[in-house]
């Protein structure tokens, strides 16, 4: 009997810390309005419709700075997504540490599994947040910090 199974996820972590290094460099433009506030609120709009992001510092230490990033709702029904970062200064990296309305982001998943959560969920998460981080730099017109 000849079993065909699939590769086993492996986690590529030089691809994952290069995206890490870009959404530093990215997270600390955005940091510059946030300043010494714990707050600062986007206007982000790419002409068809308006969203509103949050900035909020959520700890300051002299290494590491924890902050959640979170968008409004497209419709009721749609959790916003937020993602929480931790920016690590000394090696100059940004990493999502959790999403919400999910979970804690692991660096590897067993898959299958009951939440269906895939392999490289946490590579795809700071995927998605470069992502976010250029559309907000591309169409980001009024970056007000909040007292």
């Amino acid at each position: 009997m000849n079993k065909t199974r699939g590769k086993r996820y492996q986690l590529d972590f030089p691809a994952l810390m290069t995206q890490c290094e870009a959404n530093y460099a990215r997270m600390v433009k955005l940091m510059r309005v946030v300043g010494e506030q714990d707050r600062a609120t986007l206007n982000v709009s790419d002409g068809e419709q308006s969203r509103e992001i949050w900035i909020r510092v959520l700890e300051r230490a002299p290494y590491t700075t924890i902050l959640q990033m979170e968008q409004d709702a497209q419709h009721p029904l749609l959790s916003a997504p937020a993602l929480t970062i931790r920016l690590y200064h000394d090696a100059r990296i940004a990493e999502v540490t959790e999403a919400r309305p999910w979970r804690k982001v692991d660096a590897k998943n067993q898959y299958p599994n009951a939440a269906m959560h895939v392999p490289d969920e946490k590579h795809q998460w700071n995927r998605f947040l470069g992502e976010w981080l250029r559309h907000v730099a591309a169409h980001g017109r009024a970056l007000t910090a909040v007292s």
